[in-house]
């Protein structure tokens, strides 16, 4: 989207507090893949619906069995024997009415053997108990085509996260506190040049009021740096 509506500065308006209208864009922009529609990973693509994620596509050939609507929010014993990706796709986008879901019946080591450039158009992909070996294929497609992979897995009280991606630059901090570079250590020339000009001791009090900061700065520094 171009700019944030009204609507949706409302909805959104505690995490756009956090990372603003342009991360809210990229948010909505994004398309993240979860392969197997297990609890944690239900659980990680409700906290991305939730404040308004572009959309997603969830990858699972299981059909629901009671072990699943035992300990997942989104399969409930209503659904089972019908396919996990497309019930727990259906009640995500139920969370979050601008979010678009999408989900694929089949197995994920078989549409990494038919196509795996299948897999270039996601932002990102979420691995949710896997085995080894097709962690490593889905691992490898992923470094190709240069898509974040996170891999996740729990089992009762014990639970590991690994996160896959080339370098990541954060060129863009938000410090509670952030401190202006004045740069008086080392003026450039044009500002050497002002202070030169400024006289404090010459200036009456409405010439003095109006002096800008940096130059009362500068000057007392200047005079510290004499003194000590």
């Amino acid at each position: 989207m171009a700019e944030t509506t009204v609507d949706k500065t409302q909805k959104y308006d505690r995490q756009l507090r956090l990372w603003g209208d342009h991360g809210q864009r990229a948010l909505e922009s994004s398309h993240v893949c979860l392969v197997n529609a297990s609890s944690v990973g239900t659980e990680i693509l409700k906290c991305l619906v939730l404040p308004g994620l572009g959309k997603f596509t969830i990858i699972d050939d299981n059909m629901i069995s009671g072990a699943d609507s035992g300990c997942n929010f989104f399969l409930p014993p209503t659904e089972i024997g019908r396919p996990r990706a497309a019930v727990a796709s259906k009640y995500l986008c139920e969370m979050n009415e601008d979010v678009e879901g999408h989900f694929v019946n089949s197995d994920v080591e078989k549409l990494l053997a038919e196509d795996d450039e299948y897999f270039k158009a996601f932002s990102c992909v979420v691995a949710t108990h896997l085995s080894e070996r097709c962690l490593v294929q889905l691992s490898d497609t992923c470094w190709k085509y240069d898509v974040p992979l996170l891999i996740a897995h729990c089992s009762g009280f014990l639970a590991y996260v690994r996160l896959q991606t080339a370098e990541h630059c954060v060129t863009e901090a938000r410090p509670d506190n952030a401190l202006d570079d004045l740069r008086l250590d080392r003026p450039f020339p044009a500002l050497t040049e002002f202070l030169e000009t400024q006289n404090l001791s010459t200036m009456d009090k409405k010439t003095h009021s109006h002096t800008p900061y940096v130059v009362l700065l500068h000057k007392f520094l200047e005079e510290w740096k004499e003194k000590y």
